[in-house]
């Protein structure tokens, strides 16, 4: 049984070493890592993107060896190419209006469909697929973890920037992606056939050619055993990425323990939800969330420690205690965002801020 298996999807900026922007090269990277990479190195739709899949891991220390590899290989391949790296969920100032396209039917079906939608979305995100076979179980488990992506949002917002102008978000990466249909947190599915209807009928009335075009911040996936945790921004460092899959993982097991003994965490409306992924975009470790059972706002820190108790009795049968305790040298240190706008005061200067991120996202390799 898949329970609790790991895959971790990154995707990369492709920079010019030179002017720190964007650079449409990604192609020459992607067939440079063909050969020893296959299908764990993949283009996306804009060619200054680059996304590395994780194979599936058993444990969180398999995908730490993997996130590491996949990043130090990226990292030569990129070299090759004159190129640089980058992990943050927006560009400080490269323009999305003079990024090329990558050739490819289904991209150009896309951008036929959403325009300037398809076209300025050029973000970075994380998704962390945790295995779990059972579908109906995996809805249900959908249904309760949705209270904590805010939180898990929280501490990976890393991207402030947008075309040169510092936002006011921490996380200015989920506003663009707003734009999108069927993104967002999801509405309440009381089984799999209800979710599985819904998607039939979206692909019925050709809304959707299959289920994979729901972008929502967590699915169970149309093809693989899995829930798909998709609402995060790229974090710089490994140390991060590694710690927010463990949690995301440590809270699936959980709730999937309270189910096999017949209790279940309570659920809530998306429209609460929403609320407090807002403020985890605007404010990200900063921020105020409202804690719903106790009709209250609650600073995240508080929030952060709560969700640390919840998980605490499954970490150690994961063997992630570790990995889900460096949450507090984010606290400690800020998250991507927080250390972003922090070079930016110092230096006035957003290329320093790309030579950060850069620096960062090679950090540990």
């Amino acid at each position: 049984m898949a329970l609790f298996t790991l895959g971790i999807e990154e995707e990369f900026q492709t920079i010019d070493p030179e002017t720190r922007e964007l650079k449409s090269h990604m192609s020459q990277i992607v067939d440079g890592g063909k050969v020893i990479l296959e299908e764990r190195i993949k283009q996306e739709m804009h060619q200054a993107v680059v996304e590395t899949v994780s194979n599936v891991c058993e444990n969180i220390q398999q995908a730490r060896e993997e996130v590491t590899y996949l990043r130090r290989m990226l990292f030569d391949l990129a070299a090759k190419q004159n190129l640089k790296i980058a992990a943050a969920g927006t560009h400080p100032f490269s323009d999305w209006q003079n990024q090329l396209i990558t050739p490819n039917e289904r991209y150009d079906k896309l951008i036929d469909e959403m325009r300037d939608v398809a076209r300025g979305n050029l973000i970075f995100g994380l998704h962390v697929h945790v295995g779990i076979d059972d579908r109906n179980e995996a809805i249900k488990i959908m249904n309760e973890v949705r209270y904590f992506l805010p939180h898990v949002f929280a501490l990976s917002t890393n991207s402030p920037f947008w075309c040169g102008r510092d936002t006011g978000f921490k996380s200015y990466r989920s506003k663009i992606f707003d734009k999108f249909p069927r993104t967002g947190i999801p509405d309440y599915f009381a089984s799999a056939s209800e979710y599985d209807n819904y998607i039939n009928l979206l692909v019925k009335t050709n809304c959707i050619d299959n289920g994979k075009k729901i972008w929502w911040d967590i699915r169970v996936h149309p093809f693989y055993p899995t829930i798909e945790y998709r609402i995060c921004d790229v974090p710089m460092r490994i140390d991060e990425t590694i710690c927010l899959a463990a949690i995301m993982q440590a809270l699936i097991a959980k709730l999937y323990k309270l189910r096999m003994q017949n209790l279940s965490f309570r659920t809530y409306r998306r429209l609460l939800l929403s609320e407090n992924k807002w403020r985890a975009a605007r404010y990200g470790t900063e921020a105020n969330l409202i804690d719903f059972g106790k009709e209250t706002e609650v600073p995240f820190k508080q929030l952060t420690y709560e969700l640390l108790e919840f998980i605490d009795d499954v970490v150690d049968e994961l063997g992630s205690r570790k990995e889900v305790e460096y949450v507090h040298q984010i606290l400690e240190n800020g998250t991507g965002a927080d250390r972003q706008l922090a070079v930016f005061r110092k230096k006035r200067s957003l290329e320093a801020v790309v030579d950060y991120i850069s620096e960062e996202t090679i950090f540990g390799l």
